[in-house]
C-alpha cells in the first residue's frame, strides 16, 4: 500500500467548512503524482513529455464529510496492471473513519490521444507493487 497524508486546508472547503467534493479529486491526483515519484520512482511529469495518463474511469463513494484542519490518510493499492492501463483503489481515512473510497483506471495515451503500451519499467514496478499490496 502507498500512503500519503493531506491536511484539509481552507482552500479545500466550502463556506460551511467541509471539503467541497471536487477538491477530493485534486487530492486523489496529488496522491497519484506522489505514488509515481516515491512509489514507482518515476516522475509523473515524464509521462507528459511524450504522452499522457488520463483517468478513463472513476467510481467514488463519499462516506463522511471532512472538515478544515482534518488530517487525511490516502491509501492507494494497485489492483490490476494491463498493457496500456492500470487500476487502483484509493481509500481515505481520518483516524478510524473512512471518508471516501475510489476505484480508478488510468490509461497511457500517445500525443494523438490513442492508448499506448505502458513503459516496461513502469509496468514491472506496478506489477511488483500489486504483488506487495496483495
Amino acid at each position: 500500500m502507498f500512503e500519503v497524508q493531506q491536511k484539509v486546508l481552507f482552500r479545500h472547503c466550502d463556506p460551511a467548512g467541509i471539503v467541497f467534493f471536487p477538491r477530493y479529486f485534486e487530492m486523489m491526483n496529488d496522491c497519484i503524482e506522489a505514488f509515481f515519484d516515491h512509489g514507482l520512482e518515476y516522475r509523473f511529469e515524464q509521462f507528459l513529455q511524450t504522452a499522457g495518463i488520463p483517468t478513463a474511469t472513476i467510481t467514488t463513494t463519499f462516506n463522511r464529510p471532512s472538515r478544515h484542519g482534518d488530517l487525511l490518510d490516502l491509501r492507494l493499492n494497485v489492483t490490476r496492471v494491463g498493457r496500456t492501463s492500470f487500476d487502483y483503489e484509493m481509500r481515505c481515512h481520518c483516524g478510524d473513519e473512512q471518508r471516501f473510497v475510489t476505484n480508478t483506471t488510468l490509461v497511457q495515451i500517445d500525443l494523438d490521444g490513442k492508448p499506448t503500451p505502458l513503459p516496461d519499467s513502469i509496468k514491472q514496478r506496478l506489477t511488483d507493487f500489486t504483488k506487495i499490496s496483495s
